[in-house]
């Protein structure tokens, strides 16, 4: 009789150590390998989470996610030190050119849209609303120097100092910002708090009463608590009387101009040899919808997402965007009007 007790015990043991073997290898693919990926801190925290959740069924597989902003990240891309590089806007000429020097092609996806959030301390009472005029007598390269109160911008605000905050020149939010604003993509004033890192300017503005800046919208979801969000006129008058909020509706139907942008990854295409990266670019654009809206980006249309999938999957190279004035796009506006890659040496903006 107790022999047959430990003859069942150990039976039973033997089949929970087997369902447990086999509910591991539910979770593990089989695939195994490391992918390196780096660039834009405004598309880190969907790249982050695509690789969380994609590890989760593929233990083999160690992704890494750096942040160093998009020309940081497109340096990075073009010594071959990395398998994707995220973006917050397109590939410049000069970086198509240092790809192709080293032999490396590369596939162009767009992921999101993102907004970019204009923010101001809690504690500032004075601005509840800004125009695109506005924001250009505060950033352009002639009020370094000069335009150093919030009264010399408009005489309604306070006589007090303006404490500017902002991407650093690296960053794709600082080109796309700059275009959009100053009208030509770097031309800016320089005498202000920058850096690569949002986190630092969410950091700096919400301790400043007197402070101002700019990133992208999920750094202002994420810190809501802190900051004080401030909604955007695109007329050129100076009444602010359009003033839009940049919301997930306001920046897919186009109304928040001239801040809505389109992200990307660029995935250089040998490494999409590799089975590993292959399966995880899958994975991203399949559902850089949902995981964008978990993180505070506005998702691409499905038939968007349609174009993307079929670019990555006939291994198009070059770029669709780059050369092109992307302030106010329809990604599959452009995607869908583009048969051929374009090419990129033509037009570097500074």
């Amino acid at each position: 009789m107790k022999r047959l007790i430990m003859t069942t015990a150990v039976a039973l043991i033997l089949a929970s150590c087997g369902n447990k073997q086999q509910a591991t290898t539910e979770t593990n693919t089989g695939l195994k390998g490391e992918i390196k990926i780096d660039g834009s801190s405004t598309v880190y925290p969907i790249s982050e989470a695509v690789a969380e959740d994609f590890g989760k069924a593929n233990t083999g597989v160690k992704v890494t996610v750096g942040e160093s902003g998009t020309g940081g990240g497109f340096k990075k891309f073009g010594r071959n030190e990395t398998d994707i590089s995220d973006a917050s806007r397109p590939v410049k000429a000069s970086e198509d050119s240092a790809c192709k020097a080293a032999n490396i092609d590369y596939i162009e996806l767009p992921i999101a849209y993102d907004g970019l959030a204009i923010v101001v301390n809690k504690e500032n009472t004075w601005l509840t609303k800004i125009t695109v005029a506005e924001l250009k007598k505060m950033w352009e390269p002639a009020a370094q120097g000069k335009i150093k109160k919030w009264n010399q911008v408009n005489p309604k605000w306070p006589n007090e100092e303006i404490h500017l905050f902002g991407p650093g020149t690296a960053s794709g939010t600082f080109d796309y910002f700059t275009e959009a604003v100053n009208g030509k993509s770097k031309d800016s004033r320089g005498d202000y708090t920058a850096s690569e890192d949002d986190n630092v300017l969410v950091q700096g503005i919400g301790g400043d009463k007197l402070g101002l800046g700019y990133f992208g919208l999920a750094y202002f979801e994420a810190n809501k608590d802190k900051l004080k969000l401030i909604p955007v006129d695109n007329e050129k008058k100076e009444d602010g009387d359009g003033a839009i909020t940049p919301s997930a509706e306001t920046v897919q139907n186009g109304t928040y101009q001239p801040l809505s942008r389109p992200l990307f990854i660029y995935v250089n295409k040998k490494a999409t040899e590799r089975a590993e990266v292959k399966s995880f670019v899958e994975y991203y654009v399949a559902n850089a919808g949902k995981l964008a809206k978990e993180v505070g980006y506005v998702a691409l249309p499905d038939a968007a997402y349609d174009l993307v999938k079929k670019r990555f999957a006939a291994g198009t190279t070059g770029s669709a965007f780059a050369g092109k004035n992307t302030v106010g796009v329809k990604m599959e506006d452009l995607l869908k009007d583009e048969t051929a890659p374009v090419e990129t040496a033509a037009a570097d903006k500074k």
